[in-house]
């Protein structure tokens, strides 16, 4: 689905000292980062969270289309990152916990590969060899498989 362009994003990065950083749009929230992984997440870890929070994002809205709302939505992820310099990500496992009423674990896991295989901006911003895989427990079951989304 196509619209209207977005205007570019703009984020501002303020250093605070050490390794901590401070990053945004100029006069929006600010996220803190601290290389070091002390005070704040790294910034490997934060591009994890933003990938697992736009996945989230795209399958409540699908679910809730389907008139199958989202209760609780926890995403458990790990980041397996070579052991070369850089230390980029080459597997991405996305454990996706889903709650809510009336969600059928076939429409839940359409939702789920749908917006990390199509909706997903920041998944389709990462290099086309990390493997993405992603797995589903419904409402307090453990899922049956663990999916590739992209490899």
């Amino acid at each position: 689905m196509t619209g209207e362009p977005k205007p570019p994003s703009r984020i501002r990065v303020v250093w605070r000292g050490e390794q901590e950083f401070d990053a945004g749009r100029p006069g929006g929230p600010a996220l803190h980062l601290d290389g070091s992984g002390r005070t704040a997440q790294s910034p490997p870890d934060a591009l994890l969270s933003a990938l697992a929070a736009c996945a989230s994002v795209d399958a409540v809205e699908i679910l809730a289309k389907r008139k199958t709302p989202v209760s609780a939505l926890r995403v458990e992820v790990t980041g397996q990152r070579v052991t070369t310099i850089p230390r980029r990500f080459e597997h991405i496992l996305l454990e996706f916990h889903v709650d809510g009423e009336g969600i059928e674990r076939p429409h839940a896991e359409r939702a789920i590969d749908l917006s990390i295989s199509k909706y997903c901006s920041v998944r389709d911003s990462l290099a086309r060899d990390i493997v993405i895989e992603w797995s589903l427990a419904l409402d307090g079951e453990e899922g049956t498989s663990i999916r590739a989304a992209w490899s």
